[in-house]
């Protein structure tokens, strides 16, 4: 006999996983609707002519590839098997599973571009799939929860992206951690300020390794990529400024002006003292932090302006954001940016949109490294009605029915067992009441209440334990 199991990189969830899994769902979906997002869902399988050319190279090479149906080799020739999986995928296999839920909100909006209402807010919570090496906090299925705008480039949108990220955190417990924000036209910048040199998607793939493989790896890799030592020295000076948000931004500023880099973003009436004007990067940061402060954000402390952030480098052409827990080890929960054209490879050019996601697995093992789930049953069962006999049973019944109506999950134990048995099963279950009705409870017409955590009985009238229990 085969023994089961599951494919690497994919997990079972039992009742508790899934009930505490819910609770950070619901925080999450709270928060999204309070900030005016609309729930939207997009299917579990895209056309690969969607998917493809989205996320980069190595993005495309984690895509599951899904085979056609029926006999979906009967075109495939000795040439194409010869020439390779290029050749040969678009005989074999049309469609894959979802790599995430941005691409596929992209050509939602483009395929329902008449009927949208611009800006138009959704979020989405769905699993997704990559075929990645799995290790702990990285999986081949695993739920994203996005929240995006596209048809605005209003700021306003990200200063809600950093509210809405900080709400999150905090409905779950989880204090200590650091939003990071960089800007895509930062990294440009601090690029023309090394004066050009070697290609510049080498530099961010290279900057972007710098908490994974430190200084000295980084430095290796830019040498082995071709850029010269002073250059490196010149990137580290612009990459380690240190201060406050403010104070990083204005030491920036005078590293980019001393470096001679050609403004990006300049004003026509800019005058020489409003200089930050004339690079989008740094003016675009700063006008985030004013609307933060304008919103009332309080947790600057927990806000850390970053350049040396450089996700996204296929797609992000704005703010950048990343989210880190401090007291756990694991990779970022959450991330994010500004794309200005994603939907533009699906015949709508020019809608700029912005948008993150949570990972709610991280999220699940932060909040269990850290003992913060306070829900810990594996059942939404309230109340559980004790089984004496046949008689005491169906007397139970029309009590059941009533708790159900009042909105309080009740069970009534189905088998007539010794009131041990069920207690025990109440317990296992994380049922906090138990309702004792044995025959001499339904000949006084009462019921007795245990409260199962400490033990405490009390005894009600039968026709009181329903608004006792709401009242709750």
């Amino acid at each position: 006999m085969q023994k089961p199991s599951i494919p690497k990189g994919t997990r079972d969830f039992g009742p508790a996983q899934v009930a505490r899994r819910q609770h950070i769902f619901n925080v999450i979906r709270r928060t999204f609707e309070s900030f005016g997002f609309a729930p939207l869902e997009t299917p579990t399988l895209e056309n690969l002519s969607v998917l493809t050319g989205k996320y980069g190279d190595e993005g495309d090479q984690l895509l599951f590839k899904v085979l056609n149906s029926g006999d979906f080799a009967k075109d495939v020739t000795a040439d194409d098997l010869a020439t390779g999986s290029k050749a040969l995928l678009p005989k074999v296999a049309e469609k894959g599973l979802r790599y995430d839920l941005t691409v596929p909100f992209a050509r939602y909006v483009a395929m329902n571009r008449g009927t949208l209402t611009f800006p138009f807010k959704r979020y989405q919570m769905q699993p997704v799939w990559r075929a990645d090496r799995p290790q702990r906090g990285r999986y081949r299925e695993f739920y994203q929860c996005d929240a995006d705008v596209v048809g605005t480039d209003s700021l306003l949108c990200e200063a809600e992206i950093v509210l809405m990220m900080a709400q999150v955190l905090g409905g779950l417990g989880l204090h200590d951690f650091t939003i990071k924000i960089n800007h895509r036209g930062v990294l440009r910048n601090i690029y023309q300020a090394l004066g050009g040199e070697s290609r510049e998607t080498d530099l961010f793939v290279a900057i972007d390794k710098l908490d994974k493989i430190g200084r000295d790896g980084v430095n290796k890799e830019l040498l082995e990529r071709g850029f010269s030592e002073p250059t490196i020295e010149t990137l580290f000076a612009l990459l380690t400024v240190e201060g406050t948000y403010e104070e990083k931004l204005q030491r920036l500023l005078a590293g980019f002006v001393t470096a001679g880099v050609e403004p990006d973003g300049a004003r026509p009436d800019a005058a020489d003292e409003d200089a930050a004007a004339n690079y989008r990067g740094l003016t675009e940061l700063a006008q985030v932090r004013d609307l933060l402060v304008a919103s009332g954000f309080r947790q600057f402390d927990r806000l850390e302006f970053d350049p040396t952030l450089a996700r996204g480098l296929s797609y992000y052409t704005g703010c950048i954001f990343e989210v880190k827990i401090n007291n756990v080890q694991m990779g970022s929960v959450s991330g994010g940016g500004r794309y200005d054209n994603l939907t533009g490879s699906f015949g709508l050019p020019g809608v700029s949109g912005v948008g993150f996601s949570f990972g709610v697995d991280r999220l699940y093992d932060c909040l269990e490294a850290l003992d913060l789930f306070t829900v810990t049953g594996e059942t939404p069962t309230r109340c559980l009605i004790t089984h004496f006999d046949a008689e005491s049973g169906r007397a139970a019944l029309p009590l059941l029915a009533q708790l159900r109506a009042a909105g309080i999950p009740a069970e009534l134990y189905p088998d007539a067992k010794k009131l041990g048995v069920q207690f025990k099963y109440a317990d296992a279950k994380g049922i906090p009441l138990v309702l004792i009705m044995g025959p001499e409870e339904v000949a006084a017409g009462v019921v007795k209440v245990k409260i199962m955590q400490t033990g405490v009985e009390r005894v009600l009238p039968l026709g009181e334990v329903v608004a006792a229990l709401t009242a709750e």
